[in-house]
């Protein structure tokens, strides 16, 4: 990844990277592509877990404290080799509360990582923003949920409210539960209320961050038969959670381990994950919960970026990028957008955010095999590392690109079990002029900026100057009339 031949000049495609040393595993991502919505270029973790003895004996076990050493000089051996030119190395609980925290600074220093101490206000802060990032419009609390602590933090309009980091990480749980039954749900209750948020969460979403819930999440997901593999956006209800703590109860851990895409190692932890859960959202009194996919490492990365940057649609940028990436022409979503939009002036915004995106990434399958263009666009619609848009917004994409990359007017699964038919078949028609407007223009700009599609008393109308009458063969022909039917009207060509 981005280093030459032996003897030549690194280079790098990587824009920054970071270190996370949790209370539970140490994890390297190398990030990449836009600043506002980066791309993971490589991601590893090792289940070190420097937390594990903290509760007993208020230090990092020789085992811990080994692992970390390898897992540590890879990693800076990794950044090197790639390099990265931003490397951010950040420690948690578990070093911050450990009596021998600073021989593993000094393994680290020894290493060639530099390393910040965040207290657990800068935790639930860099959480906060993570969120955010992902989720711009979040309205409710962050929950961040490590091996050493759990960090709560109120988000709303962009902005983080209070703050507090309770030493409550997995890691710690088993001794708070082996003191007897009730013990966890009366710690919690007593620690949200002596920082002032019993019931602060009333009505308001929980965002849960932090591996071993999103472990939760797709353990669900397996259960219910959930038919998209993406967790981010996922929401638990109280009842689910509920029900989740009944099965982790009866279930021998060999069993749960045998579930797809569930983390082996996070197994042991899953049924106190599921514990603190069920209190937090009791005592907060929220009303769901809801899987953010990013959170303290994309949460630091946010917080650095200028104002201006932030402010930009998350969803908007991938695409862009993707569509710059896969597609022929860079500029060409933007303008078939602007093409199409005549034709659907009843979008409410959130719709008209999608078909941009559909737009954007509308020639994402040109270099895939002919027979197969569609199912290339659903499935970089369902399956892409898109935030800001939930599972229902993936499927609408996916049944434009569908349409317009030749997959006809059906609606492929699971579309249909994860977004309303109301809302697919208004997709399909922008999947009809999205293919109409590729056609005509053969994917280049000039074609779209000198013709125009609107709504007029012929039906849908497609003018052209008289230079530009050639352009209406016969496939432009075949799919003006193809669009038009859709819309229950005549085609019309108007020269001017």
């Amino acid at each position: 990844m981005g280093l030459g031949w032996p003897g030549s000049t690194p280079t790098s495609i990587a824009h920054s990277a970071i270190v996370d040393i949790g209370s539970n595993s140490i994890r390297l991502v190398v990030y990449g592509g836009p600043e506002r919505i980066p791309a993971i270029l490589f991601n590893e973790k090792v289940l070190a877990g420097l937390g594990r003895a903290l509760a007993g004996t208020g230090a990092i076990d020789a085992d811990a404290m080994a692992a970390a050493r390898a897992a540590l000089e890879r990693f800076a051996w990794l950044t090197r080799e790639m390099a990265v030119p931003r490397v951010r190395t950040v420690a948690t609980a578990a070093v911050r509360d450990a009596a021998n925290g600073a021989e593993l600074i000094a393994l680290a220093h020894a290493a060639g990582l530099t390393v910040e101490i965040l207290s657990g206000e800068e935790e639930a802060q860099a959480a906060g923003h993570g969120v955010l990032s992902a989720i711009p419009q979040a309205d409710g609390i962050v929950g961040d949920l490590g091996g050493g602590s759990l960090e709560l933090v109120r988000v709303k309009d962009g902005q983080l409210g209070e703050r507090v980091s309770f030493p409550l990480g997995v890691l710690r749980l088993g001794a708070i539960r082996a003191k007897g039954a009730g013990e966890l749900d009366r710690t919690v209750a007593r620690m949200i209320a002596a920082a002032g948020w019993t019931g602060q969460g009333q009505g308001l979403p929980l965002y849960l961050v932090g591996g071993s819930w999103r472990a939760l999440a797709r353990l669900d997901m397996h259960l219910t038969g959930y038919p998209l593999p993406i967790a981010h956006g996922y929401a638990l209800s109280p009842a689910r959670i509920a029900g989740l703590r009944k099965l982790l109860a009866e279930t021998p851990r060999a069993d749960l381990k045998l579930v797809p895409n569930l983390s082996g190692g996070r197994v042991p932890t899953l049924d106190h994950a599921a514990a603190v859960l069920a209190y937090a959202v009791r005592h907060l009194g929220c009303a769901t919960t809801v899987i953010s996919a990013y959170g303290l490492r994309e949460g630091l990365l946010y917080a650095a970026l200028p104002a201006k940057v932030r402010a930009t649609d998350p969803l908007l940028v991938a695409a862009h990028d993707e569509g710059a990436r896969q597609g022929r022409f860079a500029e060409h979503g933007d303008l078939l957008h602007r093409w199409i939009a005549p034709l659907f002036p009843q979008d409410d915004p959130a719709m008209v955010r999608l078909r941009h995106t559909a737009c954007l990434l509308a020639d994402v399958g040109w270099h895939a095999n002919p027979e197969f263009r569609a199912e290339r666009g659903v499935e970089i619609a369902l399956h892409g590392n898109w935030v800001a848009v939930d599972a229902a917004g993936r499927a609408i994409v996916a049944q434009a690109l569908h349409c317009c990359l030749g997959g006809g007017s059906d609606t492929p699964e699971p579309l249909g079990r994860l977004a309303p038919p109301d809302a697919l078949a208004i997709a399909r028609r922008w999947g009809l002029a999205m293919r109409l407007g590729q056609r005509l223009s053969g994917g280049v700009a000039a074609p779209l900026k000198r013709t125009a599609l609107r709504r007029g008393a012929g039906g849908i109308e497609l003018l052209v100057t008289g230079a530009d009458a050639s352009l209406y063969g016969e496939a432009v022909q075949k799919r003006h009339k193809a669009l038009a039917t859709a819309l229950g009207v005549e085609a019309a060509l108007v020269t001017r």
